[in-house]
Order: C-alpha cells, then sequence, then structure tokens
C-alpha cells in the first residue's frame, strides 16, 4: 500500500481489491476485466497510463468491460481522474503505488473524510462505495442504477452485468475497523537517535627538547666566569693577598677558576641556576 494513504483508507482499499478481483496480493494491480490480462502484451503495472486508457477502447468489446487494475478502474474513471490530478502525467507507469493513490482519491470523493468525522452514516458511505465498485452491496434498501435494489444486492443489479460478491455484515464490519483506525491517534514513526559525533581530539605536538648549548659557547658562562674572576681578585687585593708571589697568586686564582669551571659543567645545580640546562 502506498504510504501517502491513510491507515484506515488503507484498510478499506484492501479490502476492496481483494473483493473486486479475488486477491490482495501484488498480481492484483494486474487484473483486468474477467482475468484476461494474460492476453495482454505486458503486465498492466508495466504500462503507462496513457497506454492502458488507449488500450481499454478497445476492451469492451473483446472482454466485455474496460476495467483494469487492483480497483477495476474504468476507462472513463481514468480520464477524469487525469483531468482532476494534474500531477498525473500519460508517461506515468501504472504502478501499484499510483494505483492505490487513485483509488483513495475515489474514496474523497464519495465521501470519506465526511464518513470518519461523524457527517456521513455508515449506511449512506456505504451507498457511495456500491456505486463506485459494482461488486460491493448496498447496506439498506434503495433506488438502484437500474432498478429499486435490496440490501445486500450490487447498486447495479439488474444491468445483466453487475452483482455483490460480499455480504453487507463483511462490509459493515469492515467499515466499523475503518473508523477504529482513522479515529485512533497514531504515533509519527520515530527517527533513530542520531549518535553524537565524537569531536576530534586534539594532538599536542611534540614539543622539541631544547637543544642544550656547550658551556665553551655559552656567554653568560663566559661573563660569569670573568665577572667571578674579577671579583676574586678584587678580594685577595682586599685581604693582602697580593703581597704573595705572583705566581702564586696566579695557583691560587687557578685553584679557584677551575673549582667554578668544575662546578658549572658538572652540577645540574649551578648550570640550572646559571640558566645552561
Amino acid at each position: 500500500m502506498d504510504k501517502t494513504v491513510p491507515p484506515g483508507a488503507a484498510i478499506l482499499l484492501d479490502f476492496i481489491r481483494e473483493t473486486e478481483v479475488g486477491r490482495s496480493d501484488r498480481a492484483s494491480y494486474d487484473v483486468i476485466y474477467g482475468h484476461n490480462q494474460g492476453k495482454l502484451p505486458k503486465p498492466l503495472t508495466a504500462m503507462t497510463y496513457g497506454e492502458i486508457v488507449d488500450a481499454q477502447a478497445k476492451w469492451s468489446k473483446r472482454f466485455g468491460s474496460s476495467a483494469a487494475g487492483g480497483y477495476q478502474f474504468m476507462r472513463k474513471t481514468l480520464q477524469d481522474l487525469s483531468r482532476q490530478i494534474l500531477s498525473i502525467s500519460g508517461t506515468d507507469r501504472f504502478t501499484p503505488d499510483l494505483q492505490d493513490r487513485l483509488g483513495y482519491k475515489l474514496l474523497v470523493r464519495r465521501g470519506y473524510p465526511e464518513f470518519i468525522t461523524g457527517k456521513m452514516s455508515l449506511v449512506e458511505f456505504g451507498e457511495r462505495l456500491a456505486q463506485e465498485w459494482a461488486s460491493l452491496p448496498v447496506l439498506a434498501p434503495t433506488q438502484g442504477g437500474k432498478l429499486r435494489v435490496r440490501r445486500g444486492q450490487s447498486y447495479y443489479a439488474g444491468d445483466g452485468l453487475n452483482k455483490a460478491l460480499v455480504k453487507p455484515e463483511k462490509v459493515e464490519a469492515v467499515l466499523k475497523e475503518v473508523l477504529e483506525a482513522a479515529r485512533r491517534p497514531h504515533e509519527p514513526v520515530e527517527e533513530p537517535e542520531a549518535r553524537p559525533v565524537p569531536l576530534p581530539v586534539p594532538v599536542p605536538l611534540p614539543v622539541p627538547e631544547p637543544r642544550t648549548k656547550p658551556v665553551r659557547k655559552s656567554g653568560r658562562f663566559w661573563t660569569w666566569l670573568l665577572t667571578a674572576g674579577g671579583t676574586i681578585v678584587t678580594g685577595l687585593k682586599e685581604l693582602n693577598v697580593v703581597a704573595l708571589d705572583w705566581r702564586v697568586q696566579i695557583a691560587i686564582l687557578g685553584v679557584i677558576v677551575g673549582f667554578a669551571v668544575y662546578a658549572i659543567t658538572s652540577m645540574p645545580a649551578v648550570r640550572g641556576a646559571l640558566g645552561l640546562k
């Protein structure tokens, strides 16, 4: 069933299709009057709307009626629907979905909206359906197309061609089911919950290891060393160490400077304090 057809109408159309052609499966959409579809060059559902209307002009004489498809559309009915539904093109294929939409259009024309809203009685709607589909019986005595018909007879009884193919009680039961389905609140189809797309985790760029600068190339080292050396010489003068022999002075100064160089190059704490990591 085409998804655009409401639930209640879908139940009714399935019932009508089975009553009209004797089946409700996929093959039911290819049936023509008298089950002569095997005599066609190709199935109805493979033909276009225009091809079927053109072919129907000869079916009444050849097969006894132009009724075609799951809902047994007459040629005049298809022509009328094509004028009423502007979206239909002669090149549209006569698919099951298209037939379902056309069948629903016929239900609407016969009062389906009024029936499900309580503005039309079940008996009246049943009679209108019998006027559209000859295999359905009227639900109360009425004036038919040819004569006065009784409950359970086809609206077209007496024309030598049509008769009711289902009991009126069955029609009433189906129409009550249609009402229940049409008035039942239908929950919207839930879309599958979208899973949140995880945000990309930023990958920290590798921090390059600081390149150790050789002590001998460090300007800070030599500045500190010369400053320290000058301070030491000044201190020696203050202590009157300068009175010593110059060779002794140089030896003392060498020991002090040597110790300083050793501390800078081998002791991390001293190197860190000088910024020489």
